[in-house]
């Protein structure tokens, strides 16, 4: 980890350098380092994938959101008024697709109309409404009982994903998706059908890039699943395998993104 930090620290920007913090010591960073990370936003709540572009992006603003976890911001109003807009896109079957003006430019991943790409929406926003949602109290629970306000949001996310599932515990869709998933059943309690997508992760684990495997334990453990799980305990010995010698990670989106991939393993090892 030493080697990881020394690596963000070298090359990161100001807003990395702020996320290292907070994953590392808890501090609270600046409000001019806050604006930065939330510049852009759009309007309505979501963040485009592009400065030039108007159209708020399900798939950048769940990115976005994973940045502001990492600056302990997901209470702050930006991040609030984006998980409401994420709740307000979706669709009645449960699931999130980008907008179709977005066709042009949206990645294979988050293409509009490919039931793959709806599959990994749905995964990719359902989680982060389960563990974003900006919880309140719930009447005649006692203090410090708390419900999330998007638990119906949620709940029809953790379905669609589940019904699209197979037999064997694959899914339609991108690997990313199956984590997210994995993670949504894990919160939901169905830790039979939870457990049938790890086993396909498991299996997959001595493939996977940094990245997939950083984020893959970062949202399991995000999620609430023990360090100690033996799908989170490959993954963590695949990371160790795959670490550079500077300290870094590399990234699948090319080398302007290995701090990002970076930070992504320090909070899933942290």
């Amino acid at each position: 980890m030493e080697g990881a930090i020394g690596f963000v620290v070298a090359h990161g920007d100001q807003v990395e350098r702020a996320r290292l913090s907070w994953l590392r010591s808890g501090i609270v960073p600046g409000e001019d380092v806050l604006a930065r990370a939330e510049w852009g936003q759009s309007a309505e709540g979501g963040w485009p994938a592009f400065s030039q572009r108007e159209v708020a992006s399900i798939d950048a603003t769940c990115f976005r959101l994973g940045e502001l976890d990492d600056l302990g911001a997901l209470d702050r109003p930006a991040a609030r008024k984006a998980l409401r807009w994420l709740a307000g896109r979706q669709r009645p079957d449960g699931t999130w697709e980008e907008d179709k003006s977005l066709a042009d430019v949206a990645p294979p991943w988050a293409a509009p109309g490919d039931p793959e790409a709806r599959l990994y929406l749905t995964a990719s926003a359902g989680f982060w409404l389960s563990v974003a949602g900006p919880p309140v109290p719930v009447a005649g629970t006692g203090a410090g009982r708390v419900a999330n306000p998007f638990d119906e949001v949620v709940t029809r996310a953790t379905h669609a994903f589940r019904a699209a599932m197979h037999e064997d515990g694959t899914w339609p869709s991108y690997l990313i998706a199956g984590w997210y998933g994995a993670a949504l059943l894990f919160q939901a309690g169905l830790y039979y059908e939870a457990a049938r997508v790890q086993m396909v992760l498991a299996d997959r684990i001595p493939e996977m890039s940094p990245g997939d495997v950083a984020s893959l334990m970062a949202a399991l453990r995000r999620a609430g699943l023990s360090a100690d799980d033996w799908l989170l305990v490959a993954a963590r010995k695949r990371l160790t395998e795959t670490q550079r010698v500077d300290g870094g990670w590399s990234s699948d989106d090319g080398e302007a993104f290995d701090v990002h991939t970076t930070l992504t393993a320090i909070r899933a090892v942290r």
